[in-house]
C-alpha cells in the first residue's frame, strides 16, 4: 500500500474507470476480513490520492468504508466525526445510495455505543433513503440485519427473526459470509422466544446443510440447554464456545438475559416436585452459591412466577399449590365501583330536575 501517491499506475486513461478499479480493489481487500492492521492506513492513503486527483465520488465512497473500519477498530469518535463530515457533502451531491450506506454505518456505531434511540433514528433515515432507489441485495441484507439487531434490543424477537431471515436470504443469494451470521441470529431469536425446538427444525433443512461452523454449533448447544432447562449445560457451552459467543457483540448483549431466563427455568424445574425444600439442597443441585439461589428465588416469588415464601430463619422454601386465588373480593370491589358510578349519574339527573 506504500507509494500510492508517488507511483500510481492508473494515472493514464479515464477517471471513471480508474476510480472504479481503485474502489473494487479496496473493497476486495477489506471484504477479506484478514485484519492485518493496514486497513485504515490503506484507506486513508487512497482517500488522499482521490482528493489530489479531484475524484469526489471515489473520495466519498472510500470515506464511507473508512467509517466502518473506524467502527470495527473501536475508534467511535473518529467514526462519528467522519459520518458528520461525509453526510454534509453527500447531501450536496445527491448520491442517495452512498448516503444510505453512511446512515446505516451511523446506526451501527450508535448501537455499539449503546445509544439505541439514535441507532433507530439513523436506521429509519437509511430505510427512508432506500425507498427511493434501487438497493443491491448485499446492501439490503445489511439493512435487514441492522433492523433485526435493533428489534432484538427492544426484546421483539419475533419481528427480529423475520428481518434476520431476510438478511440471511440476501447474503446467501450473493454467497456472502455474513449469511452465517444471519442464520446464527435467527437461531438466537428462536432461543430468546423460548422455542428451542425450532432451532433443530431450521437446521434440518437446506440452510443447515450448507452452513456449518462453531457459531452454529454454539447456538445448538444453548438451545439444548434451554430445552432441558439445565444451567450447567449453558455454562459448559459458554466455556467451550467462548470466542463464538462472547466476542460476538449481538450474542453477548443477550447472554445475560438468556442466563437469567435459563436459571429461572432451572430453579422452577428443581422445586416443582416439592411442597417444602431446603434452599441449600437447591443450591447444591444446581451447583451455584447459596446466596445467588436465595436471591433468585426471592425474585421469582416477587415476579409471581410461582407461589411460595422463603423462610430465611430455617433456610426453607415453602411452595404453595397452583390453585387459583379466590376472586370474590375482586368481583365485590368491581360491583361497588360500578354502583358508585350509577349513583353519581342518578344524582346529576336529580339535580337537573330540581
Amino acid at each position: 500500500s506504500s507509494g500510492i501517491n508517488a507511483e500510481w499506475p492508473l494515472r493514464p486513461g479515464s477517471k471513471a474507470k480508474a476510480s472504479k478499479i481503485v474502489r473494487e480493489l479496496v473493497d476486495t481487500f477489506l471484504d477479506m476480513g484478514s485484519k492485518t492492521g493496514l486497513e485504515i492506513p490503506l484507506c486513508l492513503e487512497c482517500i488522499g490520492w482521490a482528493k489530489s486527483e479531484k475524484r469526489t465520488f471515489l473520495t466519498q465512497a472510500l470515506e464511507a468504508r473508512l467509517i466502518l473500519l473506524y467502527h470495527s477498530n473501536g475508534d467511535y469518535s473518529e467514526a462519528l466525526n467522519t459520518v458528520n463530515r461525509v453526510m454534509k457533502e453527500l447531501k450536496k451531491m445527491d448520491d442517495k445510495q452512498l448516503l444510505m450506506e453512511v446512515q446505516l454505518s451511523e446506526s451501527k456505531v450508535y448501537h455499539t455505543l449503546g445509544n439505541v434511540p439514535k441507532a433507530r433514528a439513523a436506521l429509519t433515515s437509511a430505510r427512508t433513503t432506500a425507498n427511493s432507489i434501487y438497493v443491491p441485495p448485499k446492501l439490503q441484507a445489511a439493512l435487514d440485519m441492522q433492523s433485526g439487531i435493533l428489534h432484538g434490543e427492544e426484546k421483539d424477537f419475533k419481528t427480529g427473526f423475520s428481518y434476520f431471515y431476510e438478511a440471511f436470504e440476501g447474503y446467501d443469494s450473493v454467497d456472502h459470509p455474513f449469511a452465517m451470521d444471519g442464520l446464527k441470529y435467527m437461531l438466537l431469536s428462536k432461543i430468546m422466544l423460548g422455542v428451542p425446538d425450532d432451532v433443530q427444525a431450521l437446521l434440518t433443512g437446506k440452510m443447515g446443510l450448507k452452513y456449518r461452523g462453531r457459531g452454529i454449533d454454539a447456538m445448538k448447544a444453548i438451545a439444548d440447554a434451554g430445552k432441558k432447562r439445565d444451567i450447567s449445560i449453558f455454562n459448559k457451552t459458554i466455556a467451550e464456545y467462548d470466542d463464538e459467543l462472547k466476542k460476538d457483540p449481538v450474542v453477548q448483549n443477550h447472554l445475560k438475559s438468556l442466563y437469567d431466563n435459563l436459571l429461572e427455568k432451572n430453579l422452577v424445574r428443581i422445586i416443582e416436585p416439592y411442597s417444602r425444600v431446603q434452599i441449600a439442597h437447591v443450591a447444591e443441585t444446581i451447583s451455584l452459591p447459596y446466596e445467588v439461589v436465595e436471591k433468585k428465588l426471592s425474585q421469582i416469588i416477587l415476579d409471581k412466577k410461582f407461589s411460595g415464601i422463603l423462610d430465611q430463619g430455617s433456610g426453607v422454601l415453602i411452595v404453595y399449590d397452583g390453585s387459583e386465588s379466590d376472586q370474590t373480593y375482586t368481583y365485590a370491589l368491581d360491583t361497588i365501583t360500578h354502583m358508585g358510578k350509577v349513583v353519581d349519574v342518578l344524582f346529576k339527573k336529580a339535580q337537573k330536575l330540581s
